[in-house]
């Protein structure tokens, strides 16, 4: 992948137009932000290029029509910002008006500027990328593209969590202006260009979780390719893989698994195990809530009387074996229901054992990295993504909007 790095181009003076991600979740009761990890992994790229003299302006989105709770403005983020930088983030509460216009015309450099929610727009929502399907080219025509693109010199994009968004701050000023990637962008794509084209070998998948979506949309290209050499499966990830091998679940998760539809990935992980079965691990024992206690039972004496919560002790031993002697590792998805300590188990053993394995680790998504933060220390991580749906398109081979805009910008003299 060809994409400019910031660093290639003279930003001095310049007003730089900076597109982060710093989506964050929102605490219902206080309104106020619960997670701070996508704002200090963007603190890099806005510092350098601060440091670096130029005019600065952050343009990012906050909540959706799918999650309206966290539809909030920028103002936060902001304050935020300007403790994390040491360096005063100012903030307006304008997207693209005359109020925003005449702001950014009066930056000075090295100042920097926080325009307000980028989905306060209607062209930056999900439903209107849904709905109304327009190309980069079309998208300069934008309320956002036309009245911002005129006032700046450079596009710098940081978003890789949203670069699976055909939205116009992703992909349409890339047709107007001279582009480049942030720190945190060239980042993610050297960390998981490693896993997903020259992984070091023996490279693990450990695929979990609830959405298994996610999983069975990288499992079948990991494996055709060759990239993962081994996936263990667990979560619900597991328990469908025993389904469609033929084993009896019991009714408590069998009927759980298909009222959710999940049962339309039993034929694809049928397959899966009788085109890999030498890649493929499945539970060999699992764990179930007793009325507050943990009760584990072997794969072979199953069906459980009570929904299952957790893989067994002789399957976390057996893939604490193979995480220990991987060099790549790749996660996605707890191995159970992890806010449980009944159901915990699995979950933390398997954490303990990646963050003391030597092989390079990397790992995203929402509840993947909420499950590691609860049971080890991060810096025992190689590489923590921001991204989620990006992150899985990316690993499934799926064109990233944001990605083929930089590509293309690339190509621009």
């Amino acid at each position: 992948m060809k994409i400019r790095s910031f660093a290639d181009l003279d930003v001095q003076g310049k007003r730089v137009l900076l597109r982060v991600d710093i989506n964050s979740p929102i605490d219902r009761t206080t309104g106020k932000i619960r997670d701070d990890n996508r704002l200090r992994m963007s603190l890099p790229t806005i510092r350098d290029l601060a440091d670096a003299q130029a005019r600065l302006v952050l343009i990012a989105h906050q909540g959706d029509t799918l999650d309206y709770h966290n539809l909030v403005s920028l103002e936060e983020h902001a304050q935020l910002l300007t403790k994390m930088l040491e360096q005063r983030v100012d903030y307006i509460d304008d997207v693209a008006g005359p109020a925003a216009r005449e702001a950014i015309r009066r930056l000075e450099p090295g100042e920097i500027l926080l325009l307000d929610n980028l989905r306060f727009l209607t062209e930056e929502v999900s439903t209107f990328e849904r709905a109304v399907k327009l190309s980069a080219q079309e998208m300069t025509g934008t309320y956002l593209v036309r009245n911002l693109a005129p006032l700046f010199d450079i596009y710098v994009n940081d978003a890789f969590a949203a670069a699976h968004r055909n939205a116009p701050s992703m992909v349409a000023f890339q047709e107007l202006l001279p582009s480049a990637g942030g720190r945190l962008l060239v980042a993610e794509l050297d960390a998981l260009s490693g896993v997903a084209e020259n992984p070091k070998r023996p490279s693990v998948f450990v695929l979990g979780g609830l959405k298994i979506s996610d999983a069975f949309s990288m499992m079948g290209k990991v494996l055709a390719e060759g990239v993962a050499d081994t996936v263990l499966t667990s979560g619900i990830t597991g328990q469908v893989m025993l389904m469609a091998g033929g084993t009896e679940l019991g009714d408590a998760s069998e009927t759980f698994i298909r009222d959710r539809a999940l049962d339309a990935f039993l034929a694809p992980a049928a397959e899966y195990l009788e085109a890999y079965p030498d890649k493929i691990r499945v539970p060999v024992d699992v764990a179930y809530d007793d009325e507050g206690t943990r009760v584990e039972l072997l794969v072979t004496k199953l069906p459980a009387p009570a929904p299952i919560i957790d893989i067994g002790s002789e399957t976390i031993n057996a893939y604490k074996k193979i995480l220990d002697r991987a060099a790549t590792i790749f996660v996605n998805g707890p191995a159970g229901v992890y806010e449980s300590e009944v159901g915990a188990k699995g979950t933390r053993e398997l954490w303990s054992a990646i963050a003391d394995a030597s092989g390079y680790s990397v790992i995203g998504g929402g509840d993947t990295v909420a499950s590691a933060r609860r049971f080890i220390d991060m810096d025992d991580i190689g590489f923590v993504s921001t991204g989620g749906g990006a992150l899985i398109r990316y690993l499934s081979g799926q064109p990233l909007p944001l990605l083929q805009a930089m590509e293309k910008a690339a190509r621009v003299p």
